[in-house]
């Protein structure tokens, strides 16, 4: 569990994540704010994600493509949620 406390989250992407973990201490406008920001953060890693399966498709590695594949539906499944509870703080 996250208790009260913060810690950094590495990422392939170029930057590191920071945020701190206070149950029940966001506002609605954090929460909508976060949300927004984690939604199209997550969309520009499906984007990356779509141009490493060309890749691995490019270079025959088949069976790594279509597991990206799959995993790329999830990611789009789980950003679709994320969606919706956007849409519901609204």
């Amino acid at each position: 569990m996250h208790d009260d406390h913060s810690h950094v989250h590495e990422c392939h992407c170029g930057h590191d994540h920071y945020h701190a973990h206070e149950p029940g201490k966001h506002t609605d406008e954090e929460t909508l704010a976060l949300l927004t920001y984690t939604l199209d953060h997550n969309r520009h890693h499906g984007e990356e994600l779509h141009e490493i399966y060309h890749a691995l498709e490019a270079a025959g590695k088949k069976d790594a493509a279509t597991a990206l594949h799959e995993a790329m539906h999830l990611y789009s499944d789980a950003n679709d949620k994320l969606a919706q509870a956007l849409e519901l703080m609204k």
